[in-house]
């Protein structure tokens, strides 16, 4: 099965024009690529259409087609049972058995079986080509999001795609012209914007809490160690917790790989996109200290890891600063092999109020953090309408602590009311640029390149995003009582 599903991916690699995974990476630091980026960076296309504040039709019912069903995808399976007005009509995957274990989700909680797409190199093709979805929820290994999300959008389905959505500049530029041309969004699965302390500090921003912002940090610190390593001993198959090992395959890209978990809420808080944008990165990684070494000591164990040794992987510790346009600046931080707590910092520094949430959650006003009483009292002022609707049953049904089950319920309820989203086809191309523009620095001794803006200048007129911060929507959730039988998902 392994061996058929790498086949698979080289060919369907192939046949949709994407850059395979090996391909992009072994051409990681070349001059030619080096280029390629700085010329996309400088990209000014006209715009066809602004999707900041587009609200698309209305849908009364949202009917579902989910591609890759591994531990994110069968998640998001889960999730979606729990939400009013959405039918889950298809599923892809290349694997039978994946595709049997979300049929058992739906018929647990009661719902229709799906639609399945298990047909080689065309399924997602076939899905997106029917008329059975009007959402595709992409949650496949990277190099696949923007095939499927071009694909959807040019048969006239809206798209969600997990993070980071797009891996190049060109990528990023071509998500944004096709929606603006087909009018279908293009929403990335930024979860983390959705965390309750995160909109916490949104909401608190957005009245004036903070003054005015002035500096914001976000990262992504994770031993992925035990994932990128690990095989699973029930079905014997030598592909990992990542298919075919692709997470670390990835990891050959001197670059960070993995933005926007940091990134989004920063950029939410500081209207980005709406108001101001992100101008220009520079960037800095350690050397390796760990990867190789670990990639040795695995391969001694189990000699299914003796291809990766000699590889040139990524350093531990990568460091974007980035300047706005406003005058602000931000830092973004990225270590997945580093043995440290995990963090996502979520700094927010204003005139008046300074919020942290790693490694402990705290809000200050001046040289005093805020006692167990203030941040109740804040708690209970600022806490958004969206966490008082739907916050208990997200954390009931699970998904990263709730915020999975937020972001989901928050997308449905967009479509279903013709809202405009919450993070849209710009967010998505602006934090995936991250990982080009900081290859482009680390390789140039971190020299400062410009950040794309591919608004073209419509965010000086961008209004910002109300995450449905002062109103709850009208969608509701069922199956209440079944909830909380599992907490979903390890990232």
């Amino acid at each position: 099965m392994s061996s058929d599903r790498r086949s698979f991916l080289r060919n369907m690699a192939l046949g949709s024009g994407a850059i395979a995974a090996g391909s992009i990476l072994t051409s990681c630091g070349s001059e030619e690529r080096l280029a390629q980026i700085k010329s996309a960076a400088k990209r000014k296309p006209t715009m066809r259409f602004n999707m900041s504040g587009y609200a698309a039709p209305p849908l009364d019912i949202v009917r579902i087609g989910i591609v890759g069903i591994g531990d994110r995808g069968s998640g998001a399976v889960e999730r979606m049972t729990y939400i009013e007005g959405v039918e889950i009509t298809a599923l892809c995957d290349t694997r039978q058995a994946a595709v049997d274990g979300a049929q058992g989700i739906l018929k647990n909680a009661g719902l229709p079986k799906a639609a399945e797409f298990v047909n080689g190199d065309t399924g997602y093709k076939e899905m997106c080509q029917s008329d059975l979805v009007d959402l595709v929820y992409v949650v496949t290994s990277w190099e696949w999001h923007i095939p499927i999300a071009l694909e959807a959008m040019e048969n006239d389905k809206h798209t969600a795609v997990e993070v980071s959505t797009a891996r190049t500049l060109d990528e990023c530029w071509q998500i944004v012209e096709t929606s603006e041309r087909t009018r279908k969004h293009c929403v990335i699965l930024e979860n983390c914007c959705y965390d309750f302390f995160e909109l916490l500090t949104l909401n608190m921003v957005r009245q004036g809490v903070f003054g005015d912002l002035i500096h914001g940090e976000g990262a992504y610190i994770h031993n992925l160690d035990y994932w990128m390593f690990n095989i699973p001993e029930d079905d014997k198959m030598v592909d990992g917790a990542y298919t075919d090992f692709w997470r670390m395959k990835e990891n050959r890209r001197h670059a960070n790989v993995y933005p926007t978990h940091g990134l989004g809420p920063i950029c939410q808080a500081m209207n980005i996109n709406r108001g101001d944008k992100m101008d220009y990165l520079t960037a800095m990684m350690s050397d390796d200290f760990n990867f190789a070494k670990n990639i040795k000591k695995h391969a001694a164990e189990n000699p299914i890891f003796e291809q990766f040794v000699g590889w040139d992987m990524r350093g531990n510790m990568d460091i974007q600063l980035i300047k706005t346009n406003k005058g602000r600046t931000i830092m973004i931080q990225h270590d997945v092999t580093s043995p440290r707590p995990y963090s996502r910092i979520h700094m927010l520094s204003g005139t008046e109020c300074f919020a942290q949430k790693w490694p402990l959650t705290h809000i200050a006003f001046g040289h005093e953090v805020a006692d167990a009483a203030k941040m109740k009292e804040l708690e209970e002022k600022y806490t958004p309408e969206i966490v008082r609707r739907v916050g208990e049953m997200a954390k009931k049904v699970g998904g990263h602590g709730g915020m999975d089950f937020i972001m989901d319920w928050r997308l449905i309820d967009c479509l279903r009311n013709g809202l405009p989203m919450d993070m849209d086809v710009y967010d998505a191309a602006s934090w995936s640029s991250i990982t080009s523009l900081s290859e482009w620095s680390i390789a140039n001794k971190s020299n400062s390149i410009e950040v794309p803006d591919f608004t073209r200048g419509a965010w000086k007129m961008n209004k910002p995003v109300n995450l449905s911060l002062d109103g709850g929507g009208t969608t509701g959730v069922r199956n209440l009582e079944n909830a909380g039988a599992k907490q979903l998902s390890v990232e």
